[in-house]
């Protein structure tokens, strides 16, 4: 089949551990289902795999990817759920899985011409959502989602920070809390995408790191040590800080105990979400009218040009590859 795939690990060129070719396809394991991929998506964690971050060496080659849409054998359009739970986990929430994977950490991944999944992982594609917007769903909108309506708390007419302008996660958090009638404060280093994502529904934009004119309910976190410190004193007492990333390392200079337990401050993690939560985010998909933001659509064969853009920051929105 045709992959982006990992051969290596390459912590400061990502690039040279990457491969864009034909690789021989893994076998379907029993009660797994082959979906014949029309639309894959691009995240952080392909260029973290890249680095080495998560991806062990005796798992090299590794088909790259975590998000799809495409079709069954029987025809059937399908999302899939990229949270990969241990045969033994019982429970309902499965980022509670101690033991769970995404897909190409232990298991082969999306940036392919198809997927291997187990049968409970797919979702019903509904006819009202294409394959170039259902692949933006299954990593960063559905992080976005649990972030917003799990983990925060918040409530309509409440104001939520959103640290970072450009990214999936972002732009998701953006749209979906402004649909909530949230009111959404971001902040970014660029001024173009301070300015984009006004256009896309937020009700202000700051420069990074700036005194707010108020403080906010809750943060969404995904930058991590580069806005940490601007996350917990931009927040109200009793506000939320929610972290589902740290793309600028998890060491902030300051951990900001004191402040966080005398103000007083909850912080809450929030990874991924579950497959119920991906039926319900695609149901508000197609019941509201909203879509994702795009950036741009390649083919698989230049997969290349969109981890070059993700790793230059070059990006406002999702980048999809359609094999």
């Amino acid at each position: 089949m045709f992959a982006a795939y990992a051969t290596a690990a390459d912590p400061d060129q990502p690039l040279r551990a990457l491969r864009v070719g034909e690789i021989e396809p893994p076998a379907v394991p029993e009660g797994w289902v082959e979906v014949q991929v029309r639309a894959c998506a691009l995240n952080h964690h392909d260029v973290w795999s890249l680095r080495g971050v998560g991806l062990a060496p005796d798992r090299l080659p590794m088909v790259l990817g975590c998000d799809a849409a495409g079709v069954t054998a029987d025809g059937g359009r399908v999302l899939v759920h990229a949270v990969v739970n241990d045969p033994s986990f019982a429970g309902t929430d499965s980022t509670h899985d101690p033991r769970r994977s995404l897909l190409s950490e232990r298991c082969p991944g999306t940036l392919a011409t198809s997927v291997r999944v187990p049968a409970a992982n797919l979702v019903d594609l509904p006819e009202e959502l294409g394959f170039v917007d259902a692949a933006c769903l299954p990593t960063a909108w559905l992080t976005a989602y649990r972030m917003l309506f799990t983990a925060s708390g918040l409530r309509p007419g409440d104001t939520v920070l959103v640290q970072g302008a450009g990214g999936g996660v972002a732009t998701a958090l953006v749209v979906l809390a402004r649909h909530a009638g949230i009111r959404v404060w971001v902040t970014s280093r660029s001024e173009a995408k301070q300015a984009r994502v006004l256009e896309l529904g937020a009700h202000a934009a700051f420069a990074s790191g700036v005194r707010l004119p108020e403080r906010v309910d809750a943060v969404m976190e995904t930058v991590g040590a580069a806005t940490w410190s601007h996350s917990i004193n931009a927040l109200r007492p009793g506000g939320t800080v929610v972290i589902s990333g740290a793309t600028s390392g998890d060491a902030p200079a300051q951990a900001e105990l004191t402040k966080i337990f005398f103000k007083p401050l909850r912080v809450v993690g929030s990874t991924m979400g579950t497959r119920d939560e991906l039926v319900t985010l695609t149901r508000m998909l197609t019941t509201t009218g909203i879509r994702p933001v795009v950036d741009r659509v390649l083919p698989l064969a230049d997969a290349a040009d969109g981890f070059a853009a993700m790793i230059n920051g070059d990006v406002f929105g999702k980048i999809i590859f359609e094999p």
